[in-house]
């Protein structure tokens, strides 16, 4: 199965492709790291952002889209450009997505830990969040250790 892992910062979704086959990871090149999204107010803007994102993942055979979910109020509350590329993620009619809690991918790699360390796998530093949400993801029914 391949996964794309999204975190979403500001005007940006940062994200990483991972697939599993076999109990083998591998992190497939890809051409775009990073997409942004430069005029929050142009509706034009927002119908070019998910139609790129839709093409990529069309492009790279993506089978699932995991994005990690922010805090709606508090100090570490996401930003609304963030719920809009959210939504026009989650809007893309071809797509499985699933947004994931920080509190469930915790969880998920405390019982499952990444098995190399993140400068190994060749991404960039941004990447690091997204590639943890599309690892959870991909480990969250796997291998989930004894119910307590």
């Amino acid at each position: 199965m391949r996964v794309c892992g999204v975190e979403l910062k500001g005007s940006e979704a940062n994200l990483c492709l991972l697939s599993l086959d076999r109990d083998v990871f591998h992190i497939p090149e890809c051409r775009v790291r990073k997409l942004t999204y430069p005029k929050p107010d142009s509706t034009e803007e927002i119908r070019n952002f998910q139609f790129t994102f839709k093409k990529l993942m069309e492009d790279y055979k993506v089978e699932h889209v995991a994005i990690r979910e922010r805090h709606t109020k508090g100090k570490f509350a996401g930003s609304a450009v963030g719920f809009k590329l959210e939504a026009a993620i989650q809007l893309i009619e071809s797509l499985q997505v699933t947004v994931m809690t920080p509190t469930n991918i915790k969880e998920t790699l405390k019982r499952n830990p990444i098995p190399v360390a993140f400068e190994e796998t060749g991404l960039k530093m941004f990447q690091e969040s997204a590639f943890s949400v599309a690892y959870a993801y991909l480990m969250k029914d796997k291998y989930q250790g004894p119910e307590e």
